[in-house]
This record gives C-alpha cells, sequence and structure tokens, in this order.
C-alpha cells in the first residue's frame, strides 16, 4: 500500500489566498461587509499578481508546488461559500489572466443564498446552483466542498458532523462528475476528529482560517491561508505574498 503524504515539501513559502464575496460591499454598518472585494479591486489585485510574475492556481493546480515536485512563483486562490458573484465577476478576471481557482461550496444550498447567515444580519445573497458550478469547472475551474451546510462542526454531533464532511463530497462529485479533492472547515473551527475524517473520506487537502503562508512541513489537511479584505489595498497585497508579512499574523 502506498504511503500517504500528510505534510508539504515545497521549496518556497506559498500564500494560499482567501476570497468570500466578489461585489460591491453593502453600506456601512452592513455586519462583516469587509468580506466583500469589488470586481474593480479584484481585477486589480489578479493584475497586480500578474506584475509581479506569480501565478494564481486552484488547490488541484498547486499541489505539486506544495509537495515540492515542482517550483515557481505561485500562490493558491480560494474563495469560501460558493457565491454566484464569484462566478459573475472573478471567473472573467481568472479567464483573462490564465488563472485558476477553487471555490469551495456547501452542497446542500446549492442554488439557494447563504442561510447559515441568517441570524448574524448579513444579506441574503445567490450561491452557485449545480449549473453554475458545472460551468465554473467547465471554464477551467475547481469546486472543493465546505460541508452539506456550512455547520459549525464542533457544534455537532459526531454523526452530523461526519456527515457533513463526507455528505459534502458525495453530492458535489454526483453534481459535477468528477472527483472532489478538496476541503475547507467552515468558520475555521474543526477537531482532530474532523481531520481525521477528512482525510477517510479521501480529501488530499483542507484549508483553515489560521493566518500565514504554507511552509515545508505544513500539515496537507489543515493548511494556513492569507485572507484578502475589502480595505486590502495594493500595498498590504504585496506583503501578503511577498513578504513574511501574514506569517507574524499566525495566531
Amino acid at each position: 500500500m502506498p504511503v500517504v503524504k500528510q505534510h508539504t515539501a515545497n521549496k518556497l513559502p506559498i500564500p494560499i489566498l482567501v476570497y468570500h464575496q466578489i461585489a460591491e460591499a453593502p453600506p456601512k454598518g452592513a455586519p462583516f461587509r469587509s468580506l466583500c472585494v469589488s470586481p474593480t479591486r479584484f481585477s486589480q489585485q489578479m493584475g497586480l499578481l500578474r506584475r509581479l510574475g506569480f501565478r494564481a492556481l486552484s488547490m488541484g493546480d498547486l499541489l505539486p508546488y506544495l509537495m515540492g515536485e515542482q517550483t515557481g512563483k505561485v500562490v493558491g486562490l480560494t474563495f469560501d461559500d460558493g457565491y454566484l458573484n464569484n462566478l459573475q465577476h472573478a471567473l472573467p478576471v481568472l479567464n483573462a489572466h490564465g488563472f485558476t481557482g477553487t471555490c469551495y461550496s456547501v452542497s446542500a444550498l446549492s442554488g439557494k443564498t447563504n442561510l447559515w447567515d441568517r441570524d448574524t444580519g448579513i444579506a441574503q445573497v445567490p450561491l452557485m446552483s449545480k449549473l453554475d458550478m458545472r460551468e465554473w469547472v467547465e471554464a477551467g475551474q475547481e469546486i472543493g466542498a465546505h460541508t452539506r451546510h456550512h455547520v459549525h462542526l464542533n457544534a455537532q454531533t459526531a454523526e452530523v458532523a461526519r456527515q457533513e464532511i463526507v455528505g459534502c463530497k458525495a453530492e458535489l462529485e454526483d453534481t459535477l462528475g468528477k472527483s472532489v479533492s478538496h476541503f475547507c472547515y467552515p468558520y475555521g473551527e474543526y477537531a482532530p476528529q474532523h481531520v481525521a475524517w477528512v482525510g477517510e473520506a479521501g480529501f488530499t487537502t483542507a484549508t483553515t482560517t489560521t493566518r500565514g503562508r504554507c511552509h515545508a512541513g505544513s500539515a496537507l489537511l489543515t493548511l494556513p491561508r492569507v485572507p484578502v479584505m475589502r480595505s486590502t489595498h495594493w500595498f498590504q497585497m504585496w506583503l501578503k505574498v511577498q513578504t513574511s508579512y501574514e506569517d507574524k499574523k499566525r495566531g
């Protein structure tokens, strides 16, 4: 039986960027408006990456770099939750630059809205439907798993938490007709048992909300990421991808 590699072996530190909505922010005072990056700013940020010599890659395309099989100036590119505005506003920019990204989708809510945010006052916005996800993948992008209902895994019974992980993979694979190999923990919450179930389900990588770049020896099923927010300007973006700035933010 082949040995399954559990840690990265990348030669250079790799930032994995995380976005949420690519859309104009709601009015001032709206909760979590910082998670909305405008289409114009997103385009500028991707253009900056290109000028700096970086390639933005989906988790699947990034894996050979994480494992030290390839070297180059790369960043991972991820989008949490599966918003329709990722397809509408991010995809044309990615296509223009030849970049790829992974959109982590909530399988049981495809074609609905971010229902998990109802009690927080966050505006309800459309999520990608099954057809939208297929369009995203057919354009060369990738879909990852983000549980069935975007739950707090630590607040669930063992049976429910496991089904949220395993069931999401099965539902997305049924929708797409292909393997779904990358997972993201909702809210960045997980316990050792959840990590074990992610591995047993057959996921190759899983990302968290822990800040920092990926260094050699990072656990493949608890990878750190670099947040990009509404307020992230060009100099901060440069700091995030070119320097150890985000490593110092690791909590």
